[in-house]
């Protein structure tokens, strides 16, 4: 079952809350990451690695790609899952060119962005 847009955002609001206590990171150094200003601290990677790690994206210490497509199927609704998916298949590699999963994340999710910001969500 899909939750709808809304449902989604909520739940994410919750992710967010959590990982800015997990991370450290500062509320407005994050603020800008839904349009796309990632800022390049080591705090906002682990932020953004620490949302991936609690949306069950996270395996082995490494982003999972497989993973990654069942979470958009379970949480997006409908009308999303196509460019999300899209995206994701898209931005699949950039994963691999680093170790740190801080470092992978962020970059993950800046391309995401990039490839199609409309449809980008993120808490």
């Amino acid at each position: 079952m899909s939750m709808t847009k809304q449902q989604l955002k909520n739940s994410m609001k919750l992710l967010r809350k959590t990982c800015l206590g997990k991370s450290g990171v500062e509320e407005d150094k994050i603020q800008g990451i839904m349009k796309g200003i990632f800022i390049e601290e080591k705090e906002v990677m682990c932020y953004i690695a620490c949302v991936y790690q609690m949306s069950q994206i996270v395996k082995n210490n490494k982003l999972n790609y497989d993973a990654s497509l069942k979470q958009v199927d379970l949480m997006y609704p409908n009308e999303m899952k196509e460019s999300a998916k899209r995206s994701i298949e898209i931005c699949k590699d950039v994963a691999t060119k680093y170790e740190d999963l801080c470092e992978s994340s962020y970059w993950t999710s800046k391309c995401i962005y990039e490839s199609d910001p409309k449809n980008f969500l993120f808490p």
